[in-house]
């Protein structure tokens, strides 16, 4: 299985939450899943750092990398399939990621609700 984190499941995971719901850490956690760290997810959680609204590792790819987990970079073909989403869910880099779950065939992550009106696989965190 393909795992694309939301940005609170990879803090999640990163700090050992127990907000982390049990069945997303074992899929997370088992060797035979892909999990992949979006770079919107990285943006996103750069941007919240900056202005002071989170308090994130200063340097999220090595941290992202020394947890094991693999990167997916932004396409053109991710760009535009975003901006062709319906209004669902407005926030830019969940978008994002629900183009980028369709691509690649990925479940999302998350706790937030809005992702399921898009069609897309999503484990609860």
């Amino acid at each position: 299985m393909i795992l694309l984190l939301d940005a609170h499941a990879l803090l999640w995971w990163m700090t050992d939450h127990p907000t982390l719901a049990s069945p997303a850490h074992a899929a997370i956690d088992d060797p035979g899943n892909a999990v992949l760290v979006s770079a919107a997810v990285v943006w996103e959680l750069a941007i919240k750092r900056a202005s002071g609204k989170l308090g994130v590792p200063a340097d999220i790819p090595s941290a992202i990398e020394r947890v094991g987990f693999s990167t997916l970079p932004i396409t053109l073909q991710d760009a535009e399939a975003a901006a062709a989403l319906p209004a669902h869910h407005r926030d830019p880099f969940d978008r994002m990621l629900v183009s980028q779950a369709q691509r690649v065939g990925g479940v999302i992550v998350t706790r937030d609700s809005a992702f399921a009106s898009y069609g897309v696989e999503v484990l609860t965190a």
